[in-house]
């Protein structure tokens, strides 16, 4: 089954803006375009919900009500409960709150892991426990490739890790982490596992339950919606973390790791991206599933489409004398965020595309802890290239060809 690209590109008003009209976005991995569905449930919000909701008139009742279904349609997309699923302003700010959570929680002398292969947001929060008596252990990335083997995991287990914290994948390295795997292990050692999904998300919703982690957290402006963070805690380690939101919210799972009150607005607008994970289901696929079956379905066509534009991007970079390519040169392992380091810094590569209608990212992006542990100059960073299921093969064709130009 092959992805309509005309109709995904419909569903986006971006491609239909003049203003935008003759470039080529590559810098997904920064934020995605919002979906069509997304901004009506954002602006129908703002016109005519805007209020406190949850109340007794007809307009607040109807936010209120617009909040839940966002939350029960994402859970069921996720493969979780309601419940288990909470928003908040951003990840970075959802990570934050978990450390303090869990640094509450810890005793000095027992360990965290994390991987100098996270973006910062998933590993600053938690190594700056160190203050609280917390063991921070380095799960290190291989130098040469920025794989991370979970051979090198087995061997910092043991008793007094409490939690171990990496990527699904990184947004410099591209890799996909085998997090079933990883989950397993941490989970026989007796520790729990939050996932950083944010770079991945945007590449297909997964089934969290089924994956097993206890945290799955992503980033909503990246998977075509508003700018919040969705965080997955599943019951159990939630009912043990110390409650960090308001003392009257200590008894709602949901609520316990949102200090601040929510915005209503961007949480109901996030129903949206369950509105179009229907939609593109109900045009490529039809017939009944469950919302984690079709989300399954769509996340399917998604990633073989970027898989089949990925690797003639990766064909023509690996080989270049000028250029190299972080993380595996094969499409199916990875997402389509690639990541060049060259001689120049990355930044200077980015504003040169501009003039040939490609719009690119360059720099460090939080993650210069993968780049020094790859031996890249954090300060010349690197041009990262990222797309997803709206890119088209002619939009390829266009980077490749500024590429020849600007390299």
């Amino acid at each position: 089954m092959t992805l309509d690209t005309n109709w995904v590109r419909s569903q986006f008003p971006a491609f239909s803006e003049p203003s935008l009209q003759g470039l080529s976005f590559f810098e997904n991995a920064g934020g995605s375009y919002a979906c069509q569905p997304v901004i009506h449930r954002l602006t129908r919000f703002y016109t005519e919900r805007k209020m406190q909701p949850y109340g007794s008139s007809p307009p607040s009742e109807l936010g209120g009500q617009e909040m839940d279904e966002a939350r029960a349609r994402m859970s069921a997309i996720l493969g979780v409960e309601p419940d288990e699923l909470s928003f908040g302003p951003s990840t970075t700010q959802n990570t934050y709150v978990l450390a303090q959570a869990f640094g509450q929680m810890m005793q000095p002398g027992e360990a965290i892991i994390v991987t100098n292969q996270d973006h910062e947001a998933n590993t600053g929060p938690w190594r700056r426990l160190v203050d609280h008596g917390i063991e921070i252990r380095e799960w290190q990335i291989d130098p040469d490739t920025g794989h991370l083997d979970p051979q090198g995991l087995e061997h910092l287990l043991d008793e007094n890790v409490r939690l171990v914290c990496f990527p699904h994948c990184s947004n410099v390295v591209g890799e996909v982490n085998p997090v079933a795997e990883i989950t397993a292990l941490a989970h026989a050692a007796g520790a729990f596992v939050c996932v950083d999904g944010v770079s991945y998300a945007p590449h297909g919703f997964v089934d969290v339950g089924a994956l097993g982690p206890d945290i799955y957290l992503f980033s909503a402006y990246k998977t075509y919606g508003p700018h919040q963070g969705l965080m997955v805690m599943r019951r159990t380690l939630g009912e043990l973390l110390p409650n960090q939101g308001h003392h009257f919210n200590g008894g709602t799972l949901h609520k316990r790791f949102t200090p601040a009150g929510p915005d209503h607005a961007q949480i109901a607008a996030c129903a949206g991206m369950a509105d179009y994970i229907d939609a593109f289901y109900a045009h490529h696929v039809g017939g009944d599933a469950g919302p984690a079956a079709r989300a399954d379905a769509v996340h399917g066509l998604m990633r073989a489409h970027e898989t089949r534009l990925l690797q003639p991007l990766l064909d023509a970079m690996k080989d270049r004398n000028s250029v190299r390519l972080l993380g595996p040169d094969t499409a199916t392992d990875r997402a389509p965020t690639v990541a060049l380091a060259l001689n120049t810094p990355g930044e200077k590569a980015a504003e040169d595309l501009v003039a040939h209608g490609i719009i690119a990212g360059g720099g460090d992006f939080y993650a210069g802890r993968a780049l020094d542990g790859m031996g890249v100059e954090e300060s010349r960073g690197v041009l990262r290239l990222s797309f997803t299921h709206y890119t088209t093969a002619d939009e390829i064709d266009k980077l490749l060809n500024a590429l020849d130009d600007v390299l």
